[in-house]
């Protein structure tokens, strides 16, 4: 029996990295008047009728900390880039020079610096309530099968085991928060 929690452990391990890896794939969209490719993840171009990831028919990068530039593969696709971006409805104007598009990231105001940031608390915490889902359903599992035979001693150091994994991903969540809000609010 003692494998059944064991691996139903690990597949809860498994989803809270999935969960940790979701919240810094969403906290890296948030931009913090840094310029970063990461900020189009998401932005889908009408690719000959497909629509298809901005970066599978353009180079993107970042000539300086405030432009990002965007080097479509094939020069007919600068109208549909364009669009995209705008449709994307990211706050970003791209600017189409005929070789490349590009976005100047405009300097962030106080205020827009302090809703970024409660967007990421906001993040963050959704990420949090995904732990707690989590630990609750092992912490089920492991009860039911104490109930089932497996012994209580062990069930309780199972149900310790749970907790410091729960407080040590909760403690990352806090780390990503932290360097986040740092980001953001440094001018």
């Amino acid at each position: 029996m003692s494998e059944d929690i064991d691996s139903y452990m690990l597949k809860g391990k498994g989803f809270l990295n999935e969960a940790i890896s979701h919240l810094k794939s969403e906290l890296s969209k948030i931009r913090a008047g840094k310029a970063s490719p990461a900020m189009l993840d998401g932005v889908m171009v009408d690719y000959y009728g497909n629509p298809t990831p901005l970066n599978q028919v353009a180079n993107l990068g970042t000539p300086d900390s405030k432009t990002i530039s965007i080097q479509p593969w094939e020069k007919n696709m600068l109208g549909p880039i364009e669009q995209a971006i705008f449709s994307a409805n990211l706050g970003l104007t791209p600017m189409n020079d005929g070789e490349f598009v590009r976005i100047v990231i405009p300097p962030l105001t106080e205020d827009r610096r302090k809703l970024l940031v409660k967007q990421s608390k906001g993040l963050c915490e959704d990420a949090k309530v995904s732990l707690r889902s989590a630990r609750h359903k092992m912490m089920d599992f492991i009860k039911k099968e104490v109930k089932d035979g497996y012994p209580e001693d062990a069930g309780k150091r199972k149900e310790g085991d749970v907790e410091a994994m729960i407080k040590d991903y909760t403690s990352q969540i806090e780390a990503l928060l932290v360097a986040k809000e740092k980001d953001i609010m440094t001018v």
